[in-house]
């Protein structure tokens, strides 16, 4: 996936938009004209890559992108009109005629320059085409996906989301173009590749513009501090490399019952030269039930999940304070149970009182700056000989591809996501589960 950029529109002479309260009520004029195509196409250069192209779905998406650009709003706006080819919006919107617009744009290019190059191919590609393209992805794709997708933009959007494309990958897409002999499409990707997926004037927008982003500052060296809770016994040391090697301080527990997990997390909160640094991220690999962490011990003693990062909120833990605090937890389920404890006991005291724990897992996070990764699968495949959770290596793998470049947290994570969705596609009997929430406030890049 692309990056989250935030360009910039003050070197365009002629367009004087100035953004306003009006903007919500211009998307909704935009919104209204579009048809079920078009919306489908701008929700896709939103750099999304959600199937609900609703008029609300696509409302909500264009209200947070317009804002995210800052002042340039309604000039994004004005540009993806531009690629629809839809002037009579253009006029009826912000009243430019389409020889003023051309004019000032030139070759003026703020869409992301992968995906605008997908719906390009779309376009050219006829029905038959498509159909070969089906037929020669079918292994991939399924039967039912390939039944859902109607022309070349829903194939690319279905292996996004199996993460066999991406802005870096499109290998797979030359290869079956020149397969069916659209070798001029294929050459479009050539050329793609070879500008190093991005052009001059998009790089010094980036150099000029990235100041100007609303991020947390996630610099320092150490960047923070990194704590690693592994009470299953097989993955955490290659998250201490991981995390290591993005310049955290790492401190690794195996094995520990939920008393000690408790009195570790409760004394990294209530210190402070531990959590210097831009950041804290918590990794915990665990059985666990819906909403309560188990450890190493039985459902006697119990941690509801909930308490995790509401131990590390800034009325909790003022070190933290306005700073971004990343949770991931690769959970191994097992069957439900009824008795609960919570943190509010002491640690010797973590024992069941026969109630049923109110905890659910849809209140996390609760608090501001935290970012929630849970993943969950089957207890049973920890009796696997030397087993290794998918969602953490496809973390690990997204994380050290962050290192070669300042890549946007959510954009690595649609990484896994995408690793996620093929494990289970291959496998439906070892699916993993994951569920993502976040309080984030400003845009994080590793």
């Amino acid at each position: 996936m692309a990056t989250y950029q935030l360009q910039c529109f003050n070197t365009v002479p002629s367009l004087e938009v100035v953004p306003d309260i009006e903007t919500s009520q211009r998307i909704d004029e935009i919104l209204e004209a579009l048809n079920r195509d078009e919306r489908k196409e701008v929700l896709y250069l939103c750099e999304s890559l959600h199937k609900d192209n609703t008029v609300a779905c696509l409302k909500e998406t264009l209200d947070s992108r317009a804002m995210s650009y800052g002042t340039a709003g309604n000039m994004f706006l004005l540009e993806l009109l531009v690629h629809l080819g839809r002037y009579d919006i253009v006029r009826k919107v912000f009243g430019f005629s389409r020889d003023t617009v051309e004019r000032s744009m030139g070759s003026w290019q703020v869409l992301p320059r992968f995906r605008v190059l997908m719906t390009q191919l779309s376009e050219d590609m006829t029905s038959e085409d498509v159909i070969m393209f089906k037929f020669l992805l079918s292994n991939i794709l399924g039967r039912k996906r390939s039944e859902q997708a109607k022309n070349f933009l829903d194939i690319v959007i279905e292996l996004e989301h199996l993460g066999e494309v991406s802005s870096q990958r499109v290998d797979i897409l030359e290869e079956l173009l020149v397969h069916i002999r659209r070798g001029d499409l294929a050459n479009k990707l050539k050329v793609y590749k070879k500008s190093g997926n991005t052009n001059m004037l998009e790089t010094k927008l980036q150099q000029t513009c990235q100041s100007h982003v609303n991020k947390y500052k996630f610099s320092s060296k150490p960047r923070g501090l990194c704590v690693i809770i592994d009470c299953v016994g097989n993955d955490g040391e290659m998250l201490e490399h991981t995390f290591k090697s993005l310049h955290f301080s790492v401190t690794l527990h195996k094995c520990l019952s939920v008393a000690q997990t408790v009195s570790v997390l409760r004394g990294l909160s209530q210190g402070s030269k531990e959590l210097k640094g831009d950041g804290f991220v918590c990794c915990i690999i665990s059985r666990t039930t819906a909403t309560h962490l188990l450890a190493t011990d039985s459902y006697d003693e119990s941690l509801p999940l909930d308490d995790l990062s509401r131990l590390f909120a800034g009325d909790v833990c003022s070190a933290l304070v306005d700073k971004p605090k990343l949770f991931f937890i690769q959970g191994y389920r097992v069957p439900e149970f009824q008795p609960c404890a919570r943190l509010d006991q002491q640690d010797e005291d973590l024992e069941t009182d026969g109630g049923v724990c109110p905890s659910s897992p849809s209140s996390i996070p609760s608090r501001a700056d935290v970012f929630w990764s849970h993943c969950w699968t089957g207890e049973d495949q920890l009796q696997q000989g030397q087993h290794r959770s998918v969602y953490l290596k496809a973390l690990t793998d997204a994380m050290h591809k962050g290192q070669r470049g300042s890549r946007h947290l959510v954009d690595l994570h649609l990484e896994v996501n995408g690793a996620v969705f093929k494990h289970n596609s291959r496998y439906p009997g070892q699916e993993y589960h994951i569920d993502l929430k976040h309080t984030l406030r400003k845009e994080l890049y590793f």
